[in-house]
């Protein structure tokens, strides 16, 4: 099962989410997600926000399509998002996608990246991506991974933790063998691979991977 969450970040920052539309795939609207999902004919199966961000009369556009709304107060300590991930993660899913969730307001990106460590804390083997549409991220903990070539360029290794300890890279135009990576550091920032797919590995930390193209 796929878990696809619409947040509603800059429309100008989203891939074609047509293109994510699929069996066992369910569609969840945050805040002015929502109201983004209906006018792309998505309609989601669950929503949650707010809802500080609409109008009165989308507010009331998005109650007459959407079944299920959760709704809650402006004044809470978890964010929208981090409130339909946590729906999202006990459901249990092979993955889980963010869109509408760069660009605009820095916070809200930080916010969003830092959300991406909610199952590796869990000891979940959910895989979250954020993607818009010229990004893709997602983390890693320790171990080997192979990672293939696609119409992103670009891609970027950048630590979470304080220090990601013996990194790897081999297939790529910049290698690297047991280096450590400290916080702050742009080493491993702009790579690229040199054949179809390469590998990376490490032994200590977490790391953001991130995929991009201009």
């Amino acid at each position: 099962m796929i878990i696809n969450i619409l947040a509603g970040g800059p429309e100008d920052h989203l891939p074609d989410l047509h293109h994510y539309i699929g069996k066992n795939v369910i569609w969840v609207g945050v805040d002015r997600g929502v109201f983004h999902l209906l006018k792309r004919n998505i309609k989601p199966d669950i929503a949650f926000g707010d809802f500080d961000s609409v109008s009165r009369e989308e507010l009331t556009y998005i109650e007459e399509e959407v079944k299920e709304l959760k709704r809650y107060h402006p004044i809470k300590d978890e964010t929208d998002m981090e409130l339909a991930l946590n729906w999202a993660l006990m459901e249990k899913p092979d993955t889980i996608r963010l869109f509408g969730a760069t660009g605009g307001r820095l916070d809200h990106l930080f916010a969003n990246v830092q959300l991406l460590i909610q199952p590796l804390k869990a000891g979940q083997k959910t895989d979250i991506f954020l993607i818009d549409r010229y990004n893709e991220i997602f983390l890693r903990a320790p171990g080997t991974y192979t990672i293939k070539k696609t119409e992103e360029k670009y891609i970027s290794f950048v630590p979470l933790t304080l220090d990601v300890s013996n990194l790897t890279l081999e297939g790529f135009k910049y290698p690297l063998k047991d280096r450590h990576i400290s916080l702050g550091s742009t080493l491993c920032i702009s790579n690229e691979l040199i054949s179809e797919c390469g590998t990376f590995s490490f032994s200590e930390g977490i790391l953001i991977v991130i995929r991009s193209h201009d």
